[in-house]
């Protein structure tokens, strides 16, 4: 044993006793929170609760409404404002690389009881309890190999949960973070009761025809900069408009630009009209990993993983796309 495995293998003892000596918990992820950090964060809550805990999930009202791929997941129960017991429960944080994702004051200003689990590289280890395994392929196999630690029996609830982090975050099974523990935690998810079939039918085949027509004007307006090395597009507030959708439709589109031949990254800049955040929120995607888009997404306050990250920012597109050139051949060339 390595190590870093036996460190690893501490820590998930270390949150395993914590969970098991804890009452009351409160769980949350990052904000605009994606299939991995919202299965983790479902599968977690059945998990507390099959263990008889007194759990609650918290993400802030402006995340609602969920992009329409994840609506099916049974997220009603949701706290949009603490409990008023907050100061009494542990918070634990699933799929955040740094607390600054989650920017709500009340979970910030903690100095102990905190719990991260996570698989980002860049993580912070702002947690009392840091759980972070950078091999795991998303969050949620943290989350259910912790479950066969604390002996809970996956329903088909927490595998359904579990599957969409996982099928998400490793790109359908063809990211290069899939691995043979990735496709074993599948088989037992599988087991344990999910349908295969209907999860991907909900993730991928279930787009209004909204989504299609902002896909369509978001693919026209593609275009390659930096030589070719960068392919980009902007939705604006007025794309939504024009196609009666929204925001909350564009999950997905960054995938489409990442398959332009030759770029080394793709990037979707889009507008966030009255959400509270910044102005523009901007995707990105690393093609072959030649450029590491999450030290891109950090000076911006950002983050993610070396091949998929994002950040918030009141630049105007111009400006951004000037930013992303600029950081693509500052690290082509060191």
């Amino acid at each position: 044993m390595t190590e870093s495995t036996e460190l690893l293998t501490s820590d998930i003892d270390r949150v395993a006793d914590a969970i098991r000596a804890g009452d009351r918990f409160l769980l949350t992820t990052h904000e605009n929170p994606d299939g991995d950090a919202l299965g983790s964060l479902l599968g977690t809550q059945r998990i507390l609760e099959a263990l008889g805990k007194d759990s609650v999930m918290f993400l802030a009202a402006k995340e609602f409404p969920l992009p329409v791929e994840y609506r099916f997941l049974p997220l009603d129960e949701v706290f949009h404002e603490p409990p008023a017991d907050i100061a009494d429960r542990v918070v634990m944080f699933l799929d955040c690389g740094n607390i600054d994702r989650m920017p709500v004051d009340f979970l910030q200003n903690r100095d102990n009881r905190v719990i991260n689990i996570d698989h980002h590289h860049d993580n912070t280890r702002f947690g009392s309890i840091n759980l972070v395994d950078v091999d795991a392929s998303c969050t949620a196999e943290i989350v259910y190999d912790l479950s066969a630690l604390l002996d809970v029996e996956l329903t088909p609830e927490i595998a359904n949960a579990l599957y969409v982090g996982l099928v998400t975050d490793t790109g359908k099974f063809m990211y290069e973070n899939t691995d043979a523990r990735s496709h074993r935690m599948a088989a037992g998810l599988i087991e344990a009761g999910v349908q295969v079939n209907e999860v991907y039918r909900r993730l991928y085949e279930h787009a209004p025809i909204e989504k299609l027509k902002l896909l369509a004007r978001a693919l026209e307006g593609v275009t390659l900069r930096d030589n070719a090395r960068l392919a980009v597009t902007y939705i604006s507030t007025e794309d939504y408009g024009v196609t009666g959708s929204n925001e909350a439709l564009t999950e997905g589109i960054i995938d489409h630009l990442r398959t332009v031949d030759g770029a080394l990254v793709a990037a979707v800049v889009r507008d966030q009209p009255d959400s509270g955040r910044a102005a523009r929120k901007v995707s990105m995607r690393s093609t072959d990993g030649q450029v590491d888009v999450s030290a891109i997404a950090r000076m911006h306050g950002g983050g993610g993983h070396r091949r998929a990250a994002g950040f918030g920012t009141d630049l105007e597109y111009e400006q951004v796309v000037e930013f992303l050139v600029g950081q693509i051949e500052s690290q082509l060339s060191s």
